[in-house]
């Protein structure tokens, strides 16, 4: 009986042996799996929404905007929009500006925040990134980037009837918005809604330009402390083919060109008048566009502004209105000519 015993206690302790190798030893290590490729960006990377921003009362061309954390924004006004001449310049919060990218430029709000804009002619509603400041010229209260404004579907339309308001919307879709995409389209405003807000829009005067002329966007540096005065951008008409400074409407006729008449030779203390068009605080950008356009460049108080005449009177200045329109700058102005 001993014999036996002894033999099967031996093998006994070999299954445990051989179950214990099975069911407790140590496994080798399992490879994580790789954790997918980024999505490649826009140019200017991705940006982030911290630190937000609110800045100091600041002053443009002498009216003064005084920013403010207002959760509940909301106003009904005119939008223009800017594109690739600004392309790579940084935005007032440092940023690099992206023309593809749905971000806008707001004179009041924190940077960066977020705003749905809604065009008040079709319903469409888009979720835009204000990272910059601006309009600081004529009527409008946002000026969209051309990626928002052609989501909006108002690249064409010059100064376009908006809706703008404050939103809080979710993470991810901050996140595509910092990442140069597009979330998609909000639901379209009912026609009840929309006839109520268009009935909001303030009044235009009968001078009000139908194009758009975009103001420079001060930095964060600058917001602090007044500044002298706007970096005016050309306007533009309807735009399908950009050539230069001049966006011209694709498949028109050439119309004849009115060509302002020469300056006209005043007394020195004789008052004259000038068609300003635009301001640049470039001077090659200045004349560049005044070559452009048989204009003048003029420098004064750090600014290079581009301008038609002098002319004797308001009435002989209205041939550099005229001239200006023509070449797709319908916003411009006749002033005292005051040497600046």
């Amino acid at each position: 009986m001993r014999s036996n015993d002894g033999g099967r206690l031996p093998l006994a302790a070999g299954m445990m042996l051989l179950l214990a190798s099975c069911g407790g030893g140590e496994q080798p290590p399992v490879p994580p799996t790789p954790a997918p490729s980024p999505r490649p960006l826009a140019q200017g990377g991705m940006v982030a929404d911290e630190p937000v921003t609110i800045g100091a009362p600041y002053s443009v061309g002498g009216v003064t905007y005084t920013p403010e954390d207002a959760p509940n924004y909301d106003a009904v006004g005119y939008a223009g929009w800017y594109g690739e001449e600004l392309q790579g310049n940084k935005t007032a919060n440092g940023e690099t500006f992206v023309s593809g990218a749905i971000t806008a430029a707001h004179q009041t709000l924190p940077l960066p925040s977020y705003v749905e804009v809604t065009a008040l002619e079709t319903g469409r509603t888009i979720l835009v990134r204000v990272n910059d400041r601006g309009p600081f010229a004529n009527d409008r209260i946002i000026d969209l980037s051309r990626g928002a404004a052609e989501q909006l579907g108002v690249i064409g339309d010059g100064a376009a009837a908006v809706r703008v308001r404050r939103v809080s919307p979710p993470d991810q879709e901050r996140a595509t918005l910092r990442s140069h995409g597009r979330v998609a389209e909000r639901l379209e405003t009912p026609p009840a809604l929309l006839t109520a807000l268009r009935a909001k829009l303030p009044a235009r005067s009968a001078t009000a330009p139908t194009k758009i002329a975009v103001a420079a966007k001060p930095s964060l540096k600058t917001l602090s402390k007044p500044v002298r005065g706007p970096d005016m951008r050309e306007s533009r008409p309807q735009p399908s083919r950009q050539d230069g400074f001049v966006i011209e409407q694709a498949g028109a006729a050439s119309a004849p060109v009115p060509v302002a008449p020469a300056a006209v030779a005043v007394p020195p203390s004789a008052r004259t008048y000038i068609v300003q068009v635009a301001a640049f605080s470039s001077r090659a950008r200045a004349e560049t566009l005044a070559k452009r356009i048989g204009a003048r460049a003029v420098e004064g108080d750090g600014l290079w502004r581009v301008r038609f005449g002098p002319y004797p009177t308001q009435d002989a200045a209205q041939a550099g209105v005229r001239a200006a329109a023509a070449k797709g700058f319908e916003n411009g102005r006749i002033m005292a000519n005051d040497a600046r």
